[in-house]
């Protein structure tokens, strides 16, 4: 019993230690905070994600020099859902692997652009899941000609990674009203915003926000025309929409071209269209009958280049046609064709891959020979489709696609790849053959924007209420737009590079280093 007041004093001692202990450790945890450092271990950007790819998508770079134009066909997306001259894989292609929150993370946010835009060492509480590390690169294989229109310029515009940027959009579908209903995917019910709201960064500068006085101003008293199909289209609304934000411009189109006309700056915005770029009939040509198209590979398209002395800048593109039934002609000569070849024991010469390149070296050629024209060219390479597990018409679908892909998560794309060599092949021949003052630029979106499978309509196509826009108990999904454009979306990052590639070709080579 004596020694029970002993054991209690020493037990009281021992809790007034350790109380004493934790109130040290306390003031040093305060004093040194080591959250950042835990956090940037566990959740930090560079964390590595483990990828797996279907077998189905896997086989489409082995198949990707194929001769089999069917096959060529059927891994594009192009085809009868373009739309005509007017004024999957299961859910994912990536599983990731990693379990780690994304919730909570800050992910640094550029601060090209205005005043009111955040500071540079602000942050944003997003997922870094498409953000990819500094010096790691989200687009690659810089051709020689890509050098010649944003290397040299102080910075390549074409390497770098998305994040994500509350201050987008600059426009909604309700602030614009030339948008063509098929890309208002808000208005036609699409659930997610956040494809709204991705930027493209360059690793080494800053691609400035578009800035729509600095636009006018640089292009006062001057037409820049869009020449090309549906996707030529779906870039040239999204410049009038963000245009439309500080002037409202008076429509001067006609049946040959649409116009229009910003009255503070004399600015002109044309579009024409030339879905294939060269010169086309349906008349009969040798054993080719009437009505199937005929496309004249050494000819350009008499429908855009009459007018090339009247443009300044000139946007062009191309591609997704040549999925399409044609036949190809050289020197009035049948040489070959899309869903068209009557001799099957006879090989073609030309297939649509090379047709295609054809094309591109024909129609770049003719600008850059024109007497008359001494203004700028730049070529939008092609743009990537998202179709899964299928093309538009045999159940592809991008059903459910919210984020960008992060760097790891591609799927190579063979006919995507294959169409952009060849493009980029013409437009170099195109550029050794210049003789007038004009000048030819490569814009290189291709592989920057085969990660943005998020930025398509899907099944968000119309506004039909009662449209199916899950995959149905069997798997199969609802028809879908994976080829186009959301307005606003990714699309509007093509305007700030023509916007800055032509700041660079009017006020000289300064680069905007960040």
């Amino acid at each position: 019993m004596a020694a029970l007041p002993r054991s209690l004093s020493s037990i009281v001692v021992s809790v007034v230690g350790l109380a004493i202990f934790l109130i040290f450790a306390s003031l040093l945890l305060i004093s040194s905070p080591i959250s950042s450092t835990v956090r940037g271990y566990f959740y930090g950007i560079d964390r590595k994600v483990d990828v797996v790819i279907s077998s189905l998508e896997q086989s489409s770079d082995e198949n990707m020099h194929s001769n089999n134009l069917d096959y060529m066909h059927k891994n594009s997306s192009s085809g009868s859902n373009l739309e005509v001259p007017t004024s999957s894989n299961n859910d994912k292609n990536a599983i990731l692997t990693d379990k780690s929150p994304s919730d909570g993370i800050k992910v640094p946010v550029s601060s090209s652009g205005s005043e009111s835009e955040l500071k540079k060492n602000e942050t944003v509480e997003k997922s870094p899941r498409s953000i990819g590390k500094e010096g790691t690169s989200a687009s690659s294989a810089m051709s020689s000609a890509t050098k010649n229109g944003s290397v040299e310029s102080g910075c390549d515009l074409y390497h770098g990674n998305w994040f994500y940027d509350p201050l987008r959009p600059v426009y909604t579908n309700n602030s614009c009203p030339v948008l063509t209903q098929m890309q208002n995917c808000q208005g036609n019910g699409r659930p997610d915003k956040d494809y709204e709201n991705w930027r493209w960064k360059p690793f080494h500068c800053d691609l400035p926000r578009f800035d729509a006085k600095k636009f006018l101003e640089l292009m006062r008293g001057k037409t820049l025309a869009f020449v090309g199909d549906s996707v030529a289209r779906n870039q040239m609304e999204s410049l009038l929409c963000l245009l439309w934000q500080v002037e409202v411009p008076k429509n001067r189109g006609n049946r040959k071209m649409q116009r229009w006309y910003f009255r503070s700056t004399s600015v002109m915005i044309v579009r024409i269209w030339s879905s294939w770029l060269v010169h086309q009939t349906s008349e009969k040509l040798d054993f080719a009958p009437e009505g199937v198209v005929k496309l004249h590979l050494d000819v350009p398209d008499e429908t855009f280049m009459e007018f090339i002395p009247n443009f300044d800048v000139i946007v062009i593109s191309s591609g997704h046609w040549f999925a399409k039934q044609s036949v190809y002609v050289l020197n009035n000569e049948i040489v070959g064709g899309q869903l068209w070849w009557p001799h099957h024991s006879h090989p073609m010469k030309v297939n649509n891959i090379e047709a295609f390149g054809m094309s591109v070296d024909t129609s770049l050629t003719a600008i850059a020979t024109h007497p008359n024209f001494t203004g700028l060219t730049i070529v939008r390479s092609f743009s990537p489709d998202h179709y899964e597990g299928g093309a538009w018409n045999t159940g592809g679908s991008c059903t459910g696609k919210v984020n960008p892909l992060a760097p790891g998560e591609l799927v190579e794309n063979g006919f995507t790849n294959i169409m952009h060599k060849k493009q980029v092949a013409g437009f170099e021949r195109a550029s050794k053959k210049v003789t007038n003052r004009s000048k030819l630029r490569l814009m290189d979106i291709t592989e920057i924007f085969s990660y943005r499978h998020d930025g398509h309509p899907g099944p968000y196509r119309n506004p039909d209420p009662n449209k199916i826009t899950k995959r149905d108990r069997d798997g199969r999904p609802p028809p879908q737009d994976c080829l186009h454009w959301c307005m606003p979306g990714p699309v509007d990052t093509w305007n700030e590079l023509v916007l800055e590639i032509i700041r660079r070709e009017f006020e000289g080579e300064e680069s905007v280093l960040s």
